[in-house]
This record gives C-alpha cells, sequence and structure tokens, in this order.
C-alpha cells in the first residue's frame, strides 16, 4: 500500500468504518468515545503510509519492532502531536532505545525488564502484559506473578504503571475473546490500574464493552499486511 490519491481515500474509508464500530459498541457500553484510545498498528507498513493516517487525522501509533521503528523514524521526520506505544515483545537489550523512541510501553512483564526501562532517565508509562492464555507463543507474566511485577515497577521512580495488556488465544469468533477482557479487567480492577490494552481488527468491540482504553488495530485500517 502506498499513499497514492486513491490508496488515501481507501484508507480514510477504512478509518470511518473503524470509528463506526467504535461508536457502535461504545453505545452497547453505555461508554464515551474519548474512553477509547484508538492505537493504529503500523508493523510492516512503509513510512509513506503512517503520514497518510496522521494527515488524516489518527495520533496513536503501535509498533512492535525497535529496529524497524527506528528505520522507519528517520524518513517520517516530526508527526505533530503523535503519540507512539510499543506493543511487541520487548527484550532487556532493546530497552533503552525503546525508553528513548516510545511515549507507552505495553508489554512490560519481567522485573529486569522493568528495571532497565526505567534507567533511562525519564518518567514513561508502562503496561504489563497478562498471559491469559495457555498458548506457548503468547507473552506476558503470569496472573500469579502480577503482584511481584507490579509492586516492583510501582517502586521505579522513572516508571508510572497505567495499566494491563493481553492477546488472547485468535480465534474466528470475536466472543471468544471476551472472558479473557473479562479477566484482565477484574485484575485490573484489583490493583487499581486504569488501562486496559486489549482487542485487536476482529474483537475490538468485545474488548470495548469490556472496558478496554487501548484498541490496537492495524488490518482493519490499513488492509492486508505484507510479511516481514
Amino acid at each position: 500500500m502506498q499513499a497514492t490519491a486513491l490508496d488515501t481515500k481507501a484508507l480514510k474509508e477504512r478509518i470511518e468504518q473503524v470509528e463506526e464500530r467504535i461508536e457502535k459498541a461504545l453505545a452497547r457500553s453505555g461508554r464515551k468515545r474519548h474512553e477509547v484510545t484508538l492505537v493504529a498498528v503500523t508493523k510492516t507498513f512503509p513510512a509513506t503510509v503512517i503520514r497518510a493516517a496522521h494527515e488524516l487525522g489518527l495520533r496513536d501509533f503501535g509498533e512492535n519492532y525497535v529496529q524497524e521503528w527506528e528505520r522507519k523514524r528517520s524518513e517520517l521526520g516530526e508527526l505533530p502531536g503523535a503519540r507512539l506505544h510499543f506493543i511487541g515483545h520487548l527484550q532487556s537489550n532493546k530497552a533503552r532505545r525503546a525508553a528513548e523512541l516510545f511515549d507507552v510501553i505495553h508489554t512490560v512483564d519481567t522485573v529486569r525488564l522493568a528495571n532497565r526501562l526505567s534507567q533511562y532517565g525519564r518518567r514513561l508509562p508502562v503496561m504489563i502484559e497478562v498471559k491469559l492464555s495457555p498458548e506457548a507463543t503468547k507473552a506476558g507474566v503470569a496472573p500469579e506473578a502480577l503482584p511481584e511485577l507490579v509492586d516492583c515497577i510501582r517502586a521505579q521512580p522513572n516508571l508510572q504503571l497505567i495499566g494491563l495488556m493481553t492477546m488472547p488465544p485468535w480465534s474466528d469468533d470475536p466472543e471468544a475473546s471476551r472472558p479473557y477482557f473479562a479477566r484482565l479487567r477484574e485484575l485490573a480492577e484489583r490493583f487499581g490500574l486504569p488501562c486496559l490494552s486489549m482487542g485487536m481488527s476482529h474483537d475490538f468491540e468485545v474488548a470495548i464493552e469490556e472496558g478496554a482504553t487501548h484498541i490496537r488495530v492495524g488490518s482493519a485500517i490499513f488492509g492486508p499486511r505484507s510479511q516481514r
């Protein structure tokens, strides 16, 4: 996908369709639009597409790889008002660079990673990724280990713990995600955390109904993703 006039029109239409879906889910759950942040997931999409999305009004962008975002950032230059979210698995040896490049980290899952992120020296909002799925491919801290990690992050002078994040097992049925989203909400309430990063292109309506404050939407905005 390139940022041609035709593609920009298609991109605008998809953004409007996503907004319609968000509004319907908010109406069903009695919530307001300002309560949900739409994070446009730009993994594998080029800088031209990100700039086109920014020009169409999107301000929150999610990336999965530090090095990929570094390359795009050098091409993009300034994006006024943009907020960058790191939403992929973060290795501790890339923590310092991630802290420099991103405004929010959604995927803290170990004490070691929290310690590394805090060393950068600026106040960084973070979320804890919780592993609620039995799938071996899913990352995150186990719910029983969550209290230790919460305490660790809250003790860090340069980290601000704002919420939890999770990824349910993939299913064609959005309703299959609901128990995982409900469980994450319960955990967040237990620890007094206001933010919930959950829900993607196929199931974000269910996530909103279960209290999501951040939805991570890629293909519904940008179309099919090219393979890395």
